[in-house]
């Protein structure tokens, strides 16, 4: 059983600056990241996302359409917890590589710190 939220969900872990991140959003890719968030706290899943392989086993990525492009990649393969990994706005068609980078360091971390509470 993994331990609920205030809002009957999986708990929100914030990995690295990715919650600062995120606040920096303009307020409507604010909002519409927390709602899709919320949403995959609940068991669901966003309304606008693509699985992200090259990061980690189990990582997607919210995409947040408003005046700009906003994106959020997470992981909530986890029975404890989604664990946000990065948040970032999208300049151009591909992702820019130094946020493949920053997404897949924190995963590995998170991978590695799961390792060792277990043995």
């Amino acid at each position: 059983m993994h331990p609920k939220s205030e809002n009957g969900g999986k708990t929100l872990r914030w990995l690295g600056d990715s919650r600062s991140r995120l606040c920096e959003f303009p307020e409507a890719a604010r909002r519409r990241a927390g709602f899709e968030l919320w949403e995959i706290q609940q068991g669901n899943e966003p309304s606008d996302w693509k699985a992200m392989p090259s990061v980690g086993a189990g990582v997607n990525e919210i995409r947040v359409h408003t005046k700009g492009e906003h994106r959020v990649m997470y992981v909530a393969k986890f029975n404890e917890a989604v664990y946000v990994l990065h948040a970032f706005e999208k300049k151009t068609q591909r992702t820019a590589q130094h946020d493949i980078d920053m997404a897949r360091a924190r995963y590995r971390a998170l991978i590695e710190g799961r390792r060792r509470e277990r043995s």
